[in-house]
């Protein structure tokens, strides 16, 4: 077996050598090799004791350095591999731990360590139940449904439902399926002048109208003349054809007021249907004012224009018309829908007949006080 000697053994060997006793003689008394002694009075000569526990103590020091040196370095470059941004969620950082392990030498307890997660939290295993399943099932065929809905309208049509969950799942789950919708990118042109528009206080006092253009399959150009209530936003009516002129909407407004009466004024553009004598003879006759924005202005007609976007986008840009009666059929079905279904956020996520329903009936209740209290008053 190998022997071990200290620092002061190996010292007084040398001392004895030094005196002039035979190296021979003293490798084999103590049983070490002559190598062996000739490796100690190359390293240790000409110290003493007290040199020799230096020595040893600066060599023990340095290798302690050399180690924490090297892993200060490893754990640099692990952080580097594994954080490249900030780590906040559990998922990320058990992702972080991950890739230090797959690029680096580091183990698993120091990844946890440098990351900030404990090893029991990297080592769960998140388990779906079955509610949050099909609540993510729902909400996909909801958004399949509705491709130009947010998660705030998706979850009010989730408590339609009956579905009692929080906005905040919602949003989560919304992200996790990747359902967010794409937002359109602005036009740059010539900077005009916005003019804030003022909301009717009450259904029928302004009406906005205009035209949106779409193809049939077979490239014939079609027209649909849109009518909206700025303070419902109501679509009072959607009329699709190949040519609309001044007097067809005359008897499209005509019609409508059978059913809703008149309005009180309507905001156009400056298109040659809205601006011949039909439309003005027509409204001069029923005391109804029009209201032109200037060309160029689209922002002074914005009520109409945000309801011809939804209508483009949830609609007319999700089928491939074949005729005009297809074209027909398929806005009055999304008509009725954006009506009675579809939660419009500045009505405070109620469809516009509901809000239209509901302002009329406070409407009829204060009447009646009114005429209650003249009733007493006059007795």
């Amino acid at each position: 077996m190998k022997k071990h000697f200290t620092e002061e053994q190996i010292i007084g060997f040398l001392k004895q050598a030094e005196a002039g006793g035979p190296v021979k003689e003293l490798c084999r008394q103590h049983g070490f090799s002559d190598a062996s002694f000739y490796n100690w009075r190359a390293k240790f000569g000409g110290m003493d004791v007290s040199d020799a526990k230096r020595l040893k103590e600066l060599e023990t020091e340095n290798a302690r350095l050399k180690r924490l040196l090297a892993e200060a370095i490893l754990d640099a470059e692990a952080l580097k591999v594994g954080l490249g941004g900030k780590a906040l969620t559990p998922q990320q950082k058990r992702e972080a731990v991950q890739r230090m392990r797959e690029m680096t030498s580091i183990s698993e307890r120091r990844a946890c360590r440098l990351v900030g997660v404990s090893r029991s939290v990297h080592a769960y295993q998140a388990k779906t139940s079955d509610h949050i399943t099909l609540l993510k099932d729902r909400l996909i065929e909801l958004a399949h449904e509705r491709r130009r809905f947010g998660y705030r309208r998706l979850h009010i049509l989730l408590r339609r439902d009956g579905v009692r969950v929080n906005h905040k799942r919602v949003y989560r789950l919304y992200r996790e399926a990747g359902l967010m919708v794409k937002h359109r990118r602005r036009r740059h042109g010539v900077a005009v002048e916005r003019e804030p528009l003022e909301r009717p206080g009450k259904p029928n006092a302004v009406w906005s109208m205009d035209f949106v253009s779409d193809a049939l399959a077979n490239g014939r150009r079609i027209k649909v003349l849109t009518i909206a209530d700025d303070f419902s936003k109501e679509c009072i009516d959607l009329v699709a054809d190949y040519g609309i002129s001044g007097h067809y909407v005359v008897r499209v407004l005509e019609q409508a007021a059978r059913f809703r009466g008149y309005p009180a004024a309507i905001r156009t553009d400056q298109g040659p249907e809205f601006t011949g004598n039909a439309l003005d003879q027509w409204a001069s006759v029923r005391g109804i004012t029009l209201k032109l924005t200037p060309p160029g202005k689209p922002t002074q007609n914005a009520y109409i224009e945000s309801f011809n976007g939804r209508l483009r986008d949830e609609c007319l840009n999700e089928h491939w018309f074949m005729s005009l009666s297809h074209v027909r059929a398929e806005l009055a079905v999304w008509r009725k829908d954006y009506n009675e279904a579809r939660p419009h956020s500045s009505l405070n996520y109620q469809t516009p007949a509901a809000f239209t329903a509901g302002f009329r009936t406070g409407e009829q209740a204060e009447l009646e006080q009114k005429q209650e209290f003249l009733t007493d008053f006059t007795k």
